[in-house]
């Protein structure tokens, strides 16, 4: 059985709370796309995890915690977490790291600023973590793989070779002061290879093993679908498939073994960086929903846009990755507002729209639509969805109704424990 956990808007939904808790009952938890430009928090016994590269399943030492193929690595950022989680009493060996997957060098970092500058007014505001430019040199042919990696002979050819290249292209357009020198990144980056190297496997073979055996797997998306790089707003888009497709694409999992398809949102919404956003508020109304719901990147610290939950994107996302349930983060947080609204349809060019585009004229025409609820609920502690207050089912059913999913799992606070869980089996969804 494979079970898949994806970000229905622009990410940051609290992806790495349902993760953890799945991954309870999985053999493997596994990151499929991306790379440190994403950012999983979990809190364990009032301790916060940050996770930028390190599937979330890590913190369940029977869960083999897998990087797969479709993941772009900075060794690095990589070395740093597993450092810190030994610290805290995480041994990491669980921890495996695909022999396909990408590495990222500190040219790609390079690039990636050098082309947002270049870009000026249509940047795109990227994290400037390199993951565009190693997934070019993905595409390109010459980006290297874990398995030239830890083999120092092809390390030392590849890297030579791929920065020599590099200087030349940055001193054609004039960044002499950004070239690098090889033999320092090699003597650094070689060190980073044999940390790294007792880690490094066949993950794929393990996969179609773990399916021979009917073992569990659960495979996270980082960013979400709304960022991807077909379906996202592009071009303000990540540079992989956060959705349904990237799970074979960044694992070797065919998609006759997917079961379950959980999107994650939270009961607003939220975008970082660049590009259209239906739903945001830019009032006094946007600044408090931030404020209550903590939102600053977990890898940049930068400020998120907020706004309200936008049903017509949702609807979209439920279609495009076969979602199956939906997991509800932050009811808690909109409840601590007098009104809640949802948006439910888009006004374009005077007429009613029910259907999502990520063709930037239509967004960038498109007024939101809402439906009123009443706020003003507290649910800290709860555990079960029958005693939730009446305001707050409302807004849960209303969700349910329109998206005709059911959600399955409500985020009640920021601890792992918060977190209702509901039987499937007696929900009811109008037809």
């Amino acid at each position: 059985m494979v079970d898949v956990v994806l970000g229905a808007f622009y990410g940051d939904e609290g992806k790495g709370k349902l993760i953890d808790y799945l991954s309870k009952n999985a053999k493997y938890s596994v990151r499929f796309s991306g790379g440190n430009n994403a950012g999983h928090t979990i809190e364990v016994d009032g301790k916060k995890f940050a996770f930028h590269l390190i599937p979330s399943g890590i913190l369940n030492k029977d869960c083999k915690a897998v990087l797969g193929n479709g993941v772009v690595i900075n060794p690095e950022v990589l070395i740093k977490e597993i450092e810190n989680l030994k610290k805290n009493g995480y041994d990491c060996n669980n921890l495996y790291i695909s022999d396909k997957a990408h590495v990222i060098f500190p040219y790609h970092i390079i690039f990636d600023k050098v082309q947002e500058e270049l870009r000026k007014e249509r940047k795109i505001g990227t994290t400037g973590r390199g993951i565009g430019p190693a997934y070019e040199d993905k595409f390109q042919r010459c980006g290297i793989r874990m398995e030239d990696f830890i083999n120092e002979g092809k390390l030392a050819l590849y890297l030579k070779e791929n920065i020599d290249n590099k200087n030349m292209i940055l001193e054609g357009y004039g960044y002499r002061e950004y070239t690098l020198d090889f033999n320092e990144v090699y003597r650094q980056y070689k060190e980073y290879a044999k940390f790294l190297k007792q880690y490094v496997c066949d993950t794929t073979k393990m996969f179609h093993q773990a399916i021979d055996s009917n073992e569990k797997i659960l495979c996270e998306g980082a960013q979400a679908t709304l960022l991807d790089i077909d379906f996202g707003t592009y071009p303000y888009v990540t540079s992989s498939n956060p959705t349904i497709g990237g799970v074979s694409t960044g694992t070797g999992i065919g998609s006759r073994y997917i079961d379950n398809v959980y999107a994650v949102i939270k009961a607003y919404s939220s975008r970082v960086g660049e590009g259209p956003y239906v739903t945001e508020l830019t009032d006094e109304v946007g600044d408090k929903i931030r404020e209550l719901g903590h939102e600053y990147g977990t890898t940049t610290g930068r400020p998120r846009r907020c706004g309200w939950l936008d049903l017509v994107a949702l609807n979209y996302a439920i279609k495009l990755n076969g979602v199956t349930d939906i997991c509800m983060n932050h009811l808690d947080t909109v409840g601590k507002l007098n009104e809640i609204k949802l948006c439910t349809a888009y006004e374009v060019d005077g007429k009613k729209e029910e259907y999502f585009s990520s063709n930037l004229d239509f967004l960038n025409k498109a007024k939101p639509m809402y439906e009123k609820f009443k706020g003003d609920f507290d649910i800290k502690g709860i555990k079960k969805y029958d005693e939730l207050p009446k305001d707050a089912k409302d807004y849960v059913q209303a969700v349910e109704d329109i998206t005709k999913t059911p959600v399955s799992f409500i985020g009640t606070g920021p601890d792992r424990e918060d977190i209702i869980v509901r039987d499937k089996k007696v929900l009811t969804l109008k037809q």
